[in-house]
């Protein structure tokens, strides 16, 4: 089986993309995934290279963004081939999301957090804090016991703090998705806070694994959040 790798590139830069991926592999055909609903391109080289680009959100999850005066999409050329109809597609592709749009930021891992909102893809305002949260121990019984409840309830305030200085960003930048991240399991708990319910059912992107949230982590995050993902996979054999 061929390697994979994926990698997030922001709609201004996809274009540049696409061009340096011909450049790589050769002419390549581009079309839409038919067996997905997420709004999927498919892109298939010469070289047996091929790419999935999907978007930060499904189409239609979210207004689209304004079209620049006087532009008229007209009607599609059925007669174009590879990197004009890659071009195409991918603007077709940008198209479900507003890479302008606000995004609401909630990152956390045990011991740390950072929150905040962007829009096209640098932060207005965020928060970024420290609290402990102790670890595993190896001690049983009543210790052990002990211990656990401590953690619990560590992280238990963690979780609340996190929830309130999020929800003072989010109501006074109101974002139109998320962007959650860190530890899965501390983020789904911090947006099921009370504070945090009335943004609990904004669309989200794909959650974001990363390290200790600091603000440079809090920086790429706004970079990439409403990026598109896509998946590379080598031509047999490698040979590119």
């Amino acid at each position: 089986m061929s390697p994979s790798r994926s990698v997030l590139v922001e709609a201004g830069r996809l274009e540049g993309w696409l061009a340096r991926f011909e450049v790589r592999n050769g002419p390549f055909s581009a079309q839409p995934v038919a067996e997905r609903a997420d709004g999927s391109i498919a892109v298939a080289a010469a070289n047996g290279c091929t790419a999935v680009l999907t978007p930060a959100l499904p189409p239609g999850i979210l207004p689209p963004p304004a079209a620049p005066p006087g532009t008229d999409a007209g009607t599609p050329d059925t007669t174009e081939e590879g990197a004009a109809q890659g071009v195409r597609l991918a603007g077709e592709l940008l198209s479900a999301v507003d890479p302008a749009g606000t995004v609401g930021i909630l990152l956390i891992r045990r011991g740390g957090y950072s929150v905040g909102v962007a829009r096209a893809g640098r932060i207005l305002a965020s928060k970024t804090g420290t609290r402990y949260v102790q670890g595993r121990t190896a001690a049983g019984g009543w210790s052990q016991q002990r211990f656990a409840r401590r953690r619990a309830n560590q992280a238990d305030a963690l979780v609340e703090e996190t929830a309130v200085r999020a929800a003072a960003l989010f109501g006074a930048h109101p974002p139109a998705c998320l962007q959650l991240g860190g530890d899965r399991l501390l983020a789904t708990g911090t947006l099921g806070e009370p504070a945090l319910a009335p943004f609990a059912r904004l669309p989200q992107v794909p959650f974001l694994t990363v390290p200790d949230p600091r603000f440079t982590v809090l920086e790429d995050a706004a970079r990439t959040a409403l990026a598109v993902r896509i998946t590379v996979t080598d031509p047999p054999g490698g040979t590119r």
